[in-house]
């Protein structure tokens, strides 16, 4: 089947978080959005088709996750990462940072220091600042144009005391798909110094070619138990409006209190269409993915080439997973305030400014690469004029 990607969807008044906000939060609704991480583009036919039933039935009631749920879901991890999930370790969870959350109020206490690989996705700092907790920056190192672990800053932290990791597993903003190797590495540390993990793999299905992904539990029972990961079918087939999600959790008694907290907070029901929409995109949506993994390459491929003929002084990261593109734009000489001046102002854009993802991200930016081909050539456009009238003003 041939998947259109190229075609434009006119998303202004949808309430789309991303698309209906531009005067609100950038100052013009002439601002073209290329930031927060949906896809403009349609689900697969059959989520869309699925949904579509589903709400033709006219009454949306309590529901509930069946057994073809669940198959749905292991049957997918099966397939597409080799990774036998026991269906006793799922958790369904009404969100990832949700996820992440209630992980780190229940497996820490007030006052630990937990670490995160900054820059990083920003929620990462709320939930461990609004639960009362400190946190402990492993700051990535770029080294041959990639992020990197600093080893041995992370290992003493883990040695002064933190209990727990934040790991982003594809890295999100950065888009590494981490190795085998890496990730055993940081197993071990974390098991020798008592480290609790919490996994964020949402973007696991979203790997390049010569890429991946490997779930950090599949790689030893030792691993699996000192672990959660938190997983969703929403980025990989453009579902974040409707909850779905879930939560590997292999440890039976951290599953009871996690499974005890849901409930006490009433987080346990499904919503009316996520079973419907999981299932579908599971069980038919994998030739919809390859195809977008190939448009989004060729996105990969457009930006990079456009940086290095228009913009050669800014330099993008090559991601090896996600959609997203890391570019340091630190040769502009601009502080947060000034890029987003440039952006917003100046080039009528809105990319991610990159000082929301940790300090060490100021003077970076975040594009988002899955849109179609002509509104990522009409944002870069802009965004390069902007710069170049920057630079002939500096220099007149």
């Amino acid at each position: 089947m041939a998947f259109d990607f190229d075609r434009p969807v006119d998303r202004r008044g949808t309430l789309s978080y991303k698309w209906d906000q531009s005067e609100k939060l950038f100052g013009s609704g002439e601002v073209l959005p290329l930031w927060v991480a949906d896809m403009d583009f349609p689900s697969p036919p059959a989520v869309v088709e699925a949904i579509r039933r589903r709400a033709e039935e006219g009454i949306y009631g309590y529901t509930f996750r069946d057994e073809a749920y669940t198959e749905a879901v292991l049957g997918w991890f099966r397939r597409r990462h080799g990774w036998d999930i026991p269906k006793d370790w799922l958790v369904d969870t009404p969100g990832v940072v949700t996820a992440l959350s209630l992980a780190v109020e229940l497996f820490t206490e007030p006052g630990d220091r937990v670490i995160l690989q900054s820059p990083v996705y920003y929620p990462f700092y709320d939930v461990i600042r609004m639960n009362g907790r400190e946190v402990a920056k492993n700051p990535l190192v770029i080294r041959n144009g990639r992020y990197e672990t600093d080893w041995d800053q992370l290992e003493g932290l883990m040695r002064d005391g933190a209990r727990m990791m934040l790991l982003c597993s594809p890295h999100n903003p950065g888009g590494r798909v981490w190795s085998r190797e890496e990730l055993v590495r940081l197993g071990e540390l974390a098991r020798r110094y008592g480290v609790f993990v919490a996994s964020d793999e949402i973007h696991c299905d979203l790997v390049f070619p010569g890429h991946r992904h490997v779930p950090f539990a599949s790689l030893s029972e030792a691993f699996a138990r000192n672990s959660i990961t938190c997983l969703a079918p929403t980025k990989t087939f453009n579902l974040p409006g409707i909850p779905a999600s879930f939560a590997v959790i292999p440890d039976p008694e951290r599953r009871r209190r996690f499974v005890a907290r849901m409930k006490a907070l009433s987080l346990h029901m499904a919503s009316f269409f996520a079973p419907t929409a999981v299932k579908a995109a599971y069980e038919h949506g994998a030739e919809w993915l390859d195809a977008l993994l190939d448009y989004v390459q060729g996105n990969v491929e457009y930006a990079l080439a456009f940086f290095h003929e228009r913009l050669p002084e800014l330099k993008p990261m090559r991601p090896e997973g996600t959609y997203l593109l890391w570019v340091d734009c630190r040769a502009l000489g601009l502080d947060a305030q000034g890029i987003k001046d440039l952006m917003f102002r100046g080039a009528k854009v809105a990319f991610s400014e990159g000082s929301v993802f940790g300090s060490e991200g100021e003077g970076f930016v975040r594009i988002n690469l899955a849109c179609p081909r002509a509104t990522l050539k009409e944002a870069l456009e802009r965004f390069a004029r902007a710069a170049e009238s920057l630079a002939g003003r500096r220099t007149g």
